[in-house]
């Protein structure tokens, strides 16, 4: 028997989607409402959904063991309800079932942000834990947590026939509320290591960010999208640190002009080297060598 487990917030938008994609393989389907103050209960209710509530804690972690509770299936499909399966995926999922060689398997993930599936590295191909045997995996309850698992464990292809569609972002504004929810409980992490605010953080945290999305990740791929969203987690950063000094009642540090363009001086060697590693990854093999003495010589 597989239940599929849906847990959501206000998502009167999507839930209907993602419900549709499963029942064509689900025997049962559990959706637990986070006080929604839409009609994300009323729809998936129609829909044949069983309904279950819980408290509204602004992440879906602390939430997933209690969902897994309450389906009754050997088999557990985790599904966000602003994801859904495909066709070929519900077939594949079908067939995993009936000749399981594992207790656990992950999905590959194609996230669509602002209307384009996104390929760079930190986007696709994304891979989440979403079917496992009941008793085989836990969660942690903080944000964005590995699940604890036991037994085997298996990885699909990254194709999109093996995909879960996830719709993302579809605007800014959906981005930006998502992000201040979120470092709440990112704070929350980086003062429990006991980390004390420094001003270089506003310069430092946010420019390692874009560097690892744009560059590292090969955001620059993805064109405007690219560069768009590697801004946006860079904003992120910024927004969690700030948090972080809101938290130190806002204590004053002097700062200089010279000290802020000595902190930024020491960002254009880095920013050199990896504009540099963005045109040899480009390049093709002949130009690579000189592209890499160029960066050398810089």
């Amino acid at each position: 028997m597989l239940s599929v487990v849906i847990t959501a917030w206000n998502e009167e938008k999507n839930i209907a989607r993602a419900i549709s994609s499963a029942k064509t393989i689900a025997d049962e389907i559990v959706v637990v409402d986070t006080e929604s103050t839409d009609k994300t209960a009323e729809i998936a209710k129609k829909l044949g959904a069983k309904i279950y509530g819980h408290k509204n804690t602004g992440i879906v972690e602390p939430v997933r063991n209690f969902s897994i509770s309450k389906a009754r299936g050997d088999w557990i499909l985790l599904l966000d309800a602003d994801e859904e399966i495909t066709q070929p995926l519900a077939k594949i999922i079908k067939e995993t079932i009936k000749n399981a060689s594992a207790d656990y398997y992950r999905f590959p993930r194609q996230n669509t942000i602002f209307g384009k599936w996104i390929k760079s590295n930190h986007w696709w191909p994304d891979y989440v834990y979403r079917l496992f045997k009941k008793g085989s995996m836990t969660w942690d309850p903080t944000i964005h947590s590995i699940p604890y698992t036991r037994g085997i464990g298996h990885d699909f292809l990254a194709d999109e026939e093996h995909a879960i569609i996830h719709h993302h972002y579809d605007t800014i504004f959906q981005y930006v509320d998502r992000l201040n929810r979120y470092t709440d409980h990112q704070l929350d992490l980086v003062q429990s290591r006991g980390y004390n605010f420094n001003w270089i953080d506003i310069i430092d945290k946010p420019f390692a960010e874009f560097i690892t999305q744009y560059f590292s990740r090969q955001g620059y791929t993805q064109g405007l999208h690219g560069l768009a969203l590697s801004s946006l987690q860079a904003f992120s950063e910024l927004v969690l640190y700030l948090k972080l000094w809101q938290q130190s009642k806002f204590v004053s540090q002097e700062i200089t002009p010279a000290q802020l363009e000595n902190q930024i001086g020491k960002k254009s060697s880095e920013w050199k080297w990896w504009s540099y590693q963005a045109k040899i990854d480009q390049a093709n093999i002949l130009v690579k060598p000189f592209l890499k003495l160029l960066r050398k010589l810089s």
